[in-house]
């Protein structure tokens, strides 16, 4: 493993983290963000991040075990030297991610998007999104402009509450009762 800097112009995206050990050969246990969940295995680069030290890693093997992947990283096969690791993200490039069908967005595409009513409210911005286990759930915060000062959850709901998504204006429009 070698502590690099992220290349210039190839932002990161957060895929997963790793939160425990397996073993006692240096396995690492990954919780991972992507759908389904051993997609993260299908870039066999890693950067990892915590704070702003980052280290690329290779991924030797892993496997689905309940709700976790474990994983074997290459020239980790010690314990101690894997808890070093615990509670850094798991990082790709942007440039790496698959292209997605018309009409579907990567979170991280969302993240920053004002959001407008029908009647044309600004409601504020997306912070970030949150994985519920019925759907999707998008913190919007208040922003220069918004409304009112309140921050508030919205489901994402494509069919029901999300009528258009410009990523180019920035802007998606919603189909919500601002006093929700």
């Amino acid at each position: 493993m070698t502590r690099q800097p992220e290349p210039a112009g190839s932002p990161l995206v957060v895929l997963g983290k790793i939160v425990s050990v397996h073993g006692i050969r240096g396995a690492v246990k990954v919780y991972s963000h992507t759908d389904p969940l051993d997609n993260v295995l299908d870039y066999p680069e890693w950067t990892l991040r915590k704070g702003s030290a980052q280290q690329s890693v290779s991924v030797v093997a892993g496997r689905v075990q309940g709700r976790i992947l474990v994983v074997q990283l290459k020239g980790l096969d010690d314990r101690d030297k894997a808890l070093e690791l615990v509670d850094w993200e798991i990082c790709v490039p942007r440039a790496e991610l698959p292209a997605l069908e018309d009409g579907e967005f990567y979170w991280h595409q969302l993240e920053g998007l004002q959001v407008v009513t029908l009647e044309g409210q600004l409601l504020g911005r997306i912070d970030h999104l949150l994985e519920t286990g019925s759907n999707d759930v998008m913190v919007v915060k208040p922003c220069a402009g918004s409304l009112d000062q309140r921050e508030r959850l919205l489901p994402y709901l494509p069919d029901l509450y999300v009528k258009h998504i410009d990523l180019a204006e920035g802007v998606m429009q919603v189909d919500w009762d601002p006093e929700f």
